[in-house]
């Protein structure tokens, strides 16, 4: 099985309820995204995948959160900005496979160094 992953980063904001149900005070992170197509069998090319094509698909996902407050963002409506929500919800905007071979294996999502939270596809 052979792995291809590719990172981006962008700045946004986020505020979420503690267990007790009280707010945070709003505040910014530098969020590391990272994503993960996988795949049994390389192209003639010795490819799975083409970086910049997974590169320039994250781009797309990424560039409506960047610079935003993630609270107000209208597609996470309704749901906390938790790392964990936003981990499915770039997986969910990304292609399920890029060609033939490579399949979306899994979104993670920094939010800080050192605390991160992966949202894997189910194998097949």
């Amino acid at each position: 099985m052979f792995e291809v992953s590719v990172e981006a980063r962008f700045a946004a904001t986020h505020q979420l309820r503690t267990s007790d149900g009280q707010a945070e005070p709003l505040h910014e992170h530098v969020w590391v995204v990272r994503v993960t197509y996988a795949g049994e069998e390389l192209h003639a090319d010795g490819l799975l995948v083409d970086f910049g094509a997974v590169r320039a698909r994250l781009a797309d996902v990424l560039r409506p959160l960047e610079g935003q407050n993630l609270n107000c963002v209208a597609a996470l409506a309704g749901q906390p900005p938790s790392a964990e929500i936003v981990a499915r919800h770039i997986a969910r905007h990304l292609p399920a496979s890029l060609g033939e071979r490579a399949r979306l294996r899994g979104v993670e999502v920094e939010e800080e160094p050192g605390c991160r939270a992966r949202y894997k596809l189910p194998a097949g």
